[in-house]
């Protein structure tokens, strides 16, 4: 059994194992779509099933105590890490029945060493890293009152890699793999005089309403940041969903980015839905061939060269898919300050079998939130604690009127 992200689920197993031919006899049953199709996949002989991580819940319901596969392969095993999930729960259940499980991921802690527990309790059944998340924490965390997180005991990050040394095995592409160069290129953006104004009253705006409280919490922190990037991408979300528009800044520097890759295809990444709008309206009078990633036709007609713009967000884009084969361009017009999401996301083009250097564009508005966002995601600490700190040196400089 392999459990994976949707649309990995949905075509990278079956096409992979095309590809090579050792496995090409092998018999893949894909788990998905309605009720009806997964239990006829489910009883239709195979050697390997697939199954989306959402249907997992469904599939230890539907099977109870009579579990029928003796291993399993939890490609992207950080999708597991959150011990409260429902796919954790449920897969924790039958854990005892899996003679094997296997955990492929490459950003096995992208927030901290305390996602860790979830993912390798599944590895283990908690025999390295205790049978509890709460004796866990309390034996190498310590409880952070100002950001609200929790902190790694001294030493506790060393006794907790050897714990697992045996576990796991760690293995870096550019040791294996001769890969291209991967290059990042940030692309100022620069709000001109009215633009600027709106960005500075309305960031102004939000941050002494929460400054006003003395307890600044991680949950509100998101909450003014995801407006501030939204500020800086153009456009911004009411409290009833309607769309916003400040700003054309970012959107023409994006233009100009794309008439400058000479016809170029590119795999670009958005952060909201009124940002991938905006961009299908610009883009709608270039003649250009845009297309959404939704499915698994769309991972092929780009991998074929059929399309010239291919929209992404990175939370359903970024996991396992290999879009190498259709270009070596990557635009972020949106950043977040999600480093897995981020790292994961660059890796759909840089990665074997990829014939060109690899060019990450980054859209940074002067003077925004962007600027922290890419100086974390540069420094690998896009954590909840540098979330904190940008907005907290924010809030200094409203208050100093600068």
């Amino acid at each position: 059994m392999v459990i994976a992200p949707k649309k990995v689920a949905e075509a990278t197993w079956s096409q992979e194992a095309a590809r090579w031919d050792h496995l090409k006899k092998l018999r893949i049953n894909l788990i998905l779509g309605t009720a009806t199709k997964r239990i006829r996949a489910l009883n239709t002989p195979g050697d390997i099933w697939v199954i989306n991580r959402e249907n997992v819940p469904w599939l230890v319901e539907y099977t109870r105590n009579a579990w029928p596969f003796d291993m399993v392969v939890l490609d992207e095993l950080t999708s597991f890490k959150n011990s409260k999930a429902k796919r954790f729960k449920a897969l924790r259940n039958v854990r005892w029945q899996i003679n094997r499980v296997v955990g492929l991921t490459g950003t096995p802690a992208p927030n901290g060493l305390q996602d860790l527990w979830a993912q390798v309790y599944l590895l283990d059944q908690g025999k390295r890293l205790y049978e509890a998340y709460k004796v866990y924490e309390a034996r190498f965390f310590d409880y952070n009152e100002y950001s609200h997180s929790l902190d790694i005991k001294l030493g506790a990050d060393t006794a907790i890699q050897d714990r697992i040394r045996d576990l796991c095995i760690s293995m870096k592409a550019d040791d294996y793999l001769d890969l291209p160069e991967c290059i990042i290129d940030d692309i100022p953006v620069v709000l001109d005089s009215k633009a600027l104004k709106a960005y500075r009253q309305m960031e102004k705006e939000a941050i002494l309403e929460i400054s006003a409280d003395e307890t600044i919490t991680a949950g509100t922190a998101a909450v003014v940041t995801g407006k501030l990037l939204q500020l800086c991408n153009g456009a911004v979300y009411t409290e009833s969903r309607e769309v916003i528009e400040i700003h054309d800044c970012k959107i023409e520097a994006f233009m100009e980015l794309v008439e400058g890759l000479n016809g170029k295809p590119a795999l670009v990444f958005y952060n909201f839905q009124h940002d991938r709008d905006r961009i299908k309206a610009a883009l709608s009078q270039t003649g250009l061939r845009v297309r959404e990633m939704k499915t698994a036709a769309d991972q092929l007609a780009w991998n074929n060269r059929e399309v010239d713009i291919l929209l992404a967000h990175p939370a359903s884009a970024g996991y396992g898919l290999n879009l190498q084969a259709g270009g070596n361009h990557a635009i972020w017009f949106g950043l977040n300050w999600s480093l897995e999401l981020y790292q994961q996301a660059n890796k759909r083009l840089h990665r074997q079998g990829q014939a060109e250097v690899v060019i990450i564009h980054r859209l940074i508005v002067q003077g925004g939130v962007d600027e922290d966002v890419a100086e974390a995601l540069e420094l690998k600490g896009a954590t909840q604690d540098n979330l904190m700190r940008s907005l907290q040196a924010r809030i200094e400089k409203v208050k100093e009127g600068k």
